[in-house]
């Protein structure tokens, strides 16, 4: 296609309107592109803080309310009108917040973990291996993401209620030896973008199933494993269903976070026979929200990572 006018040799209006540059023309009639005004740079800082602004709000609010007395809990003042740090102290007497974090910490670990696993090695058995009916047996697999929490919860409650482990915390975290559905899907996407020759090579070396996966999915798939184990650990952290059925007949001690933070909007209600504390609750809040920030902070490269190469062969 000619970019250029036959009659006058000079550029044409298409190729001047697109930008494109031609080669032997003068510098001085390229077309650059102009960046953005300063007016629109203003423009597009100011609504970008305004929403990171609202987003942070909640958290603003948070940090507010634990520090003021009891009185002053829901004034709304993001500046408190009487500083009591106190709070910061007196929860943990008030509370057994220590407990909880640590039985949330383990149970997390726990069920992050093996989810991981187990559902990389179901994806690494669909991504490598070629057998009949692949494909069926995966599309039955991602049905099964359609199936409502309801449907599922009374069914496995009674499991393991025959098991004689309610009460106990294995619940939380046994279910997830079985994988989940939407991890093997994301796991089987990114190791199909691993080339082929890899793992024959490593076959014709003499490495096992088990050596491909330790030796080649392992390190190549660091970024979804990262991924799938934060997803999953945000999730159990935030677990109050599972705790609430599986926990709430067991000591206060043996509760999880939220499971915990429920327990002290119940103790510290005045309809209940509280006092109505409920600076102790923000505080406990706003603590136990710390150490999903922190893992966010220390995984935050491989999280952007995984999520911009997930999905990208099908």
């Amino acid at each position: 296609m000619a970019i250029t006018d036959s009659s006058t040799g000079q550029p044409s209006l298409a190729a001047q309107a697109t930008g494109i540059e031609i080669a032997g023309t003068s510098p001085l009639k390229r077309r650059t592109v102009r960046p953005l005004p300063l007016l629109g740079k203003a423009v597009l800082w100011i609504v970008l803080i305004a929403f990171g602004l609202l987003f942070l709000y909640p958290f603003a609010w948070l940090l507010a309310a634990s520090l003021k007395p009891r009185g002053e809990v829901f004034d709304n003042a993001l500046i408190p009108h009487t500083l009591q740090p106190g709070n910061y102290a007196a929860v943990w007497d008030q509370l057994p917040l220590l407990s909880w974090l640590g039985n949330s910490l383990v149970i997390a670990v726990l069920a992050a973990g093996l989810v991981t696993l187990s559902s990389s090695l179901v994806a690494f058995g669909f991504a490598y291996f070629r057998f009949p009916g692949r494909k069926l047996l995966f599309g039955f697999v991602l049905a099964t993401m359609m199936l409502p929490g309801a449907v599922t919860l009374v069914p496995q409650y009674l499991i393991w209620k025959n098991l004689g482990l309610i009460g106990t915390w294995i619940p939380l975290f046994g279910m997830n030896l079985f994988g989940s559905a939407f991890y093997i899907f994301l796991q089987r996407q990114f190791l199909l973008g691993l080339p082929r020759e890899l793992f024959e090579a490593a076959r014709i070396d003499g490495a096992s199933y088990l050596g491909l996966f330790r030796r080649i999915v392992l390190p190549l798939s660091l970024p979804s494993f990262i991924i799938i184990f934060l997803f999953e650990f945000q999730a159990s952290w935030n677990n109050l269903q599972g705790a609430l059925i599986y926990l709430n007949s067991g000591s206060p001690s043996n509760f999880t976070v939220p499971l915990g933070i429920s327990y002290a909007m119940t103790t510290f209600s005045p309809t209940n026979g509280g006092h109505g504390d409920y600076q102790y609750v923000m505080v406990a809040s706003l603590l136990v929200t710390l150490p999903m920030l922190l893992l966010f902070a220390f995984g935050q490269r491989y999280f952007i990572e995984g999520i911009a190469t997930q999905g990208r062969k099908g």
